[in-house]
């Protein structure tokens, strides 16, 4: 009896010593994974880059999450005991210089527009869209001012001229079908943006779809609008996002947190009421546009237009960007979208500065859904399901 009780309390020793030992080793194991994450060594340099050059004299970019935070240095401070280093690189050629500037893994964030980044999407890009940015931003219809075009409906046959291939070009052929017209009823010449207004002040042109730039134009009697996406739907405005390559977020997680909290703390700057007027100075460029003519273009929706939040309907825009595309021929495959938004870095930067309660979210129809962190999007309908409502730099980049 002695001995029997002897050996099961050897066994029960020995048990317990084993699950001590595996206890410890997992412990262990989980204190090395958490010390992994929490000495993530950031790179000594992070390339950021901007679907758009640098305007005004002095030259600046000062538009968004992105550029108030590149504006005021908030991302060199973010890191600043880190000693990373920003490269900043501003995109002549737009989106599609971005997408090669991506797929030659020159950049490891970058603030462009829906279309661009669809199209890179298309043809293989392997990106994460992690921030909205610059969303819901209006087009305009120039022509000029003696023209007798005074709407939509008459660019049949006219030479109208828009920047291809950027995040203009879905929501204009979406109002151009809005009135029974395509490309095709129309004389379409592709320019970029200086060069479009330049061909309609010179009478080469006979209508312009543009931005906000052309409110300086109209100001000084040199157009006039006649059509712009401000008070129409929302799915006639331009949408735009901050995205990462995904083998930067893969190898630098807590890097890209500490990004997009840098683009959260600038989206709440710019939608505080009390920073109004310090925002549209900072945002007004001495010959691109006024602080008038910003307020003008954003109204009283400073707050929505900033929100960062991936929402359900900046989910569903970008469904209806790649029905579009391939309508339009400007993809051949299609583009599984909900799995390409990762929410996880906006909603943990929201989460740490206690904003949760901040933006308002939207349903894929565009109504408010409440103050929301944005949540993931259940599978939805297929892409296209409208009624559902849904390329040189300005600067060299180096290849890494």
């Amino acid at each position: 009896m002695k001995n029997a009780y002897a050996l099961l309390s050897q066994g029960w020793l020995n048990a317990t010593t084993r699950w001590i030992g595996i206890a410890a080793l997992t412990a262990a194991t989980f204190l090395t994974a958490s010390q992994q994450a929490l000495a993530e060594t950031p790179p000594e340099v992070i390339n950021f880059g901007f679907a758009s050059p640098k305007v005004g004299n002095p030259l600046q970019y000062t538009l968004g999450a992105a550029g108030i935070a590149f504006t005021k240095g908030w991302f060199e401070e973010e890191f600043k005991n880190d000693k990373v280093k920003f490269e900043f690189v501003f995109f002549k050629g737009a989106g599609p210089a971005v997408n090669e500037a991506l797929a030659n893994d020159q950049l490891d964030f970058a603030s462009q527009g829906d279309l661009p980044a669809v199209i890179g999407r298309s043809v293989g890009l392997k990106t994460r869209l992690v921030f909205a940015n610059n969303i819901r931003n209006n087009i305009y219809l120039a022509v000029p001012p003696n023209s007798t075009i005074k709407s939509v409906e008459e660019l049949k046959g006219k030479k109208v001229s828009f920047f291809k291939g950027t995040n203009s070009q879905t929501p204009i052929n979406r109002l151009l079908a809005k009135y029974k017209l395509s490309e095709r009823n129309l004389k379409v010449i592709n320019l970029d943006t200086a060069s479009g207004q330049a061909a309609l002040l010179n009478g080469d042109i006979d209508a312009l779809f543009g931005d906000i730039q052309l409110l300086k134009l109209r100001d000084a009697g040199k157009l006039k609008i006649i059509y712009t996406s401000n008070g129409d739907s929302p799915i006639f405005t331009r949408q735009g996002h901050i995205l990462t390559r995904d083998a930067f977020a893969a190898k630098y997680p807590d890097t890209t947190r500490r990004v997009v909290k840098v683009l959260v703390r600038a989206a709440q700057w710019a939608s505080e009421e009390a920073n109004r007027d310090e925002l549209l100075t900072l945002w007004a460029i001495p010959g691109v546009y006024t602080r008038e003519q910003l307020a003008e273009d954003y109204g009283n929706n400073i707050k929505v237009r900033s929100s960062p939040l991936l929402d359900a309907f900046l989910v569903e825009r970008y469904k209806a960007v790649v029905a579009d595309a391939l309508q339009f021929g400007l993809i051949r495959k299609s583009v599984e979208v909900d799995t390409w938004f990762d929410r996880s870095f906006v909603n943990a930067a929201i989460k740490e500065a206690k904003l949760q309660n901040f933006w308002t979210a939207f349903d894929a129809s565009g109504k408010p859904v409440g103050n929301l962190i944005s949540k993931p999007i259940a599978k939805q309908s297929p892409v296209g399901n409208e009624a559902s409502l849904v390329t040189a730099a300005t600067v060299p980049v180096k290849k890494k």
